[in-house]
């Protein structure tokens, strides 16, 4: 038997045990060969975040949402022959005449808070009188104005001026979103400088579309009333 132990090769690799306990040494295992490879690293992709944009305007990660067309067009003062023709009439009248009224609307429908009409209509009526006296012009109002289109823009996800004519053009002035947002800040500013009666009625048109005005078309609601404390009285 001790010849048999001391040739099997099993038994020759074990750690003899030693008298002193205090001084014990630890035998280490060799790595399997399967465990000294190591497994490579997973590929690591670097690719640029597709943005896209919700209804209300705000950025969101994943592929990009197609952008809507306007309603009308910038020049389309008349409207469509559908039941807001008269409705188009109305705006393009006040847009000519009364511009500070088609913008107040449009901001209190898009903020749909009390007081929001005056808040902004009374600004622009100061502003449009200065351009108007020193300049012989509706100069200033625009600078004050032209945030309302970036507002409904990316309110109802519509497609920018910049957009539209890189379309036209078989996608020649294509660019990355943040720099194709600045292009349509700068679109929208030159389109109330240039064209600011027609755009404020194209907004106006929009809205009146999309958004009922907050003090109109509310509808009754029924309220239940619990009856009063009932009492049982005997004969």
């Amino acid at each position: 038997m001790a010849s048999y132990e001391e040739s099997s090769p099993l038994l020759s690799n074990q750690p003899q045990p030693t008298s002193n306990e205090n001084n014990t040494t630890k035998t280490q295992i060799p790595n399997s060969p399967d465990d000294t490879k190591q497994s490579p690293p997973p590929p690591v992709f670097h690719h640029q975040p597709v943005y896209g944009w919700t209804a209300d305007g705000l950025p969101v990660m994943g592929e990009p949402v197609p952008r809507a067309q306007w309603e009308s067009g910038l020049f389309a003062c008349l409207g469509h022959n559908d039941e807001f023709c008269s409705s188009d009439i109305e705006v393009c009248l006040l847009g000519s005449v009364a511009p500070c009224v088609v913008y107040g609307s449009n901001v209190e429908r898009l903020g749909s808070a009390p007081g929001t009409f005056a808040n902004h209509c009374l600004p622009y009526t100061g502003l449009y009188l200065i351009g108007n006296s020193l300049f012989g012009w509706n100069c200033m109002a625009p600078w004050f104005s032209y945030p309302t289109r970036t507002a409904i823009r990316k309110k109802f996800n519509l497609q920018g001026n910049w957009e539209g004519m890189s379309k036209s053009c078989g996608g020649c002035c294509d660019m990355e979103e943040e720099q194709l947002e600045q292009a349509e800040l700068a679109c929208d500013f030159a389109t109330h400088v240039c064209c600011h009666p027609c755009a404020l009625c194209q907004e106006g048109r929009e809205v009146r579309r999309r958004i009922p005005h907050p003090g109109f078309g509310a509808q009754a609601v029924a309220v239940m009333v619990a009856p009063g404390g009932q009492t049982m009285g005997r004969n």
